[in-house]
């Protein structure tokens, strides 16, 4: 096993420095000189908890300070899958400053993990099981699809093509994103454990992880698992790991951008998703300027990644 994850992951790696060589490299800090705006949302997520984004900020930075085993897990899950430390701080830090606190102890992340084997939780929408939902002729095109990222991804653009906001045979559905409606059955906006992945998130990533990592694949019928896993610290950092190197390989592949010294720009889509489909957008962009005789279009951060490329220096003093 322990060979064909090395063969697996050094035939990534080499994909990926094939397509760099050929990639503009986007330089490191921020383009923005000023942080940009911060959305109303985290704003008042942030008020309500009688807290600001400066003190939850120090709050994740003194869980990293003192706690040299989980600097230990994210050196080794950044090593795992080719990409810098920062990558994976920059996500963590991102998540915890602007979306939820940090508990003040990974100890918690471990409790939380188990407390929810003991709750039977679902993927479902108005009594409809996911595993029922995508089984509807509308999302035949995604059939023959058998890695995990491009069968979730297939389902979520015909989820966001056919159903969103519409009424099908007679049943009405929301505006709403696909991760949103199907897999948070607390409530909407739901992220959990030290990267705040999503359920949907993580079922992407599973097939890489698998590879990657050794760790079984998620099962969809199966939504404490999927819970468990994305709250355990010691299995949710290679789900983290494995989404950065997703946005970095499509960036290049894609878009022709290397992004691997940026983790302001990683923290970016980390947080906003969907890599492959701003890739090909900014590609689009970039093809229609250069037609025009104008300058190419760099990936930029937003305020989540801002920050992150503003701290970098005593983050990267940590470890």
């Amino acid at each position: 096993m322990t060979k064909t994850i090395l063969v697996t992951l050094g035939l990534t790696l080499a994909t990926a420095m094939f397509a760099a060589e050929a990639a503009t490299m986007v330089p490191p800090g921020n383009s923005h000189v000023e942080q940009p705006n911060i959305p109303g949302a985290s704003s008042r997520r942030t008020q309500a908890t009688n807290s600001t984004f400066q003190a939850k900020y120090r709050k994740i930075y003194a869980l990293l300070q003192h706690d040299a085993g989980l600097r230990g897990k994210i050196e080794q899950a950044a090593a795992t899958y080719g990409i810098d430390p920062m990558h994976i701080v920059g996500a963590i830090v991102g998540e915890h400053t602007y979306n939820v606190d940090a508990y003040d102890r990974l100890q918690t992340y471990y409790v939380k993990a188990i407390s929810y084997l003991s709750s039977k939780l679902s993927f479902a929408y108005e009594g409809e099981d996911i595993t029922d939902f995508v089984e509807r002729p509308q999302f035949r095109e995604c059939v023959g699809k058998s890695d995990s990222y491009e069968l979730w991804e297939c389902r979520e653009q015909v989820w966001n093509l056919s159903f969103r906001g519409k009424t099908v045979g007679g049943e009405s559905f929301p505006d709403d994103r696909f991760g949103a409606t199907f897999f948070q059955p607390f409530y909407a906006g739901q992220t959990f454990g030290l990267g705040q992945l999503n359920p949907l998130t993580a079922l992407q990533m599973s097939d890489l992880v698998h590879q990657v990592s050794g760790l079984p694949k998620l099962d969809v019928g199966d939504p404490n698992a999927v819970y468990k896993t994305i709250m355990d610290p010691d299995l949710t950092l290679d789900y983290v790991a494995a989404t950065i190197r997703k946005s970095i390989d499509a960036y290049q592949s894609i878009a022709g951008f290397d992004i691997s010294g940026n983790p302001g720009i990683t923290s970016t889509l980390y947080n906003v998703g969907n890599p492959e489909q701003r890739a090909h957008a900014l590609k689009a962009e970039n093809d229609r300027r250069r037609a025009a005789g104008e300058s190419e279009k760099l990936p930029e951060e937003n305020y989540y990644g801002w920050l992150v490329n503003d701290k970098l220096p005593e983050l990267k003093a940590l470890f």
